[in-house]
């Protein structure tokens, strides 16, 4: 009994301590369609949470994660948003970016030439599976 009296004081301790240094929070934004105001509106998400969490003296994981039309996102050269990606990439070591592989193909081989992504963004294998390996991880999921 007197080890558990302790162990639940210890537990109490340590979460009480966790709190006093703030949380980190985790959040997947989902981005599927070519539309520049959807992209606007992921990237006005991440700078809102973030600002919000940093407020509160938590921290804030996010990772943007692109496929089908979404991965016009993050084409070099036409993303509609590519120097806010830029900016805010630089302004914000929370924020990551991930192209899915799957799309990434099937528009190089269409095009005959293997398209250029955003030097922020990271291939991942398929972005459906990418965001269920971020929930399962314990990722919010967002879609704008």
């Amino acid at each position: 009994m007197k080890t558990m009296v302790m162990t639940a004081a210890a537990l109490a301790l340590s979460a009480g301590m966790a709190l006093a240094e703030g949380m980190v929070h985790k959040v997947a934004v989902h981005v599927n369609e070519n539309d520049p105001k959807v992209m606007n509106i992921a990237l006005n998400n991440v700078q809102n949470l973030t600002k919000y969490y940093e407020s509160q003296g938590d921290t804030v994981k996010v990772e943007v994660v692109t496929y089908g039309p979404g991965l016009n996102m993050l084409i070099a050269g036409t993303s509609p948003v590519a120097e806010r990606i830029a900016m805010m990439s630089l302004e914000m070591d929370n924020l990551s970016f991930a192209a899915c592989g799957n799309t990434h193909r099937n528009m190089s081989a269409k095009k005959g030439e293997e398209i250029a992504l955003l030097d922020e963004a990271r291939i991942v294998p398929s972005g459906v599976v990418r965001l269920i390996e971020l929930q399962e991880d314990g990722f919010a999921y967002v879609k704008p």
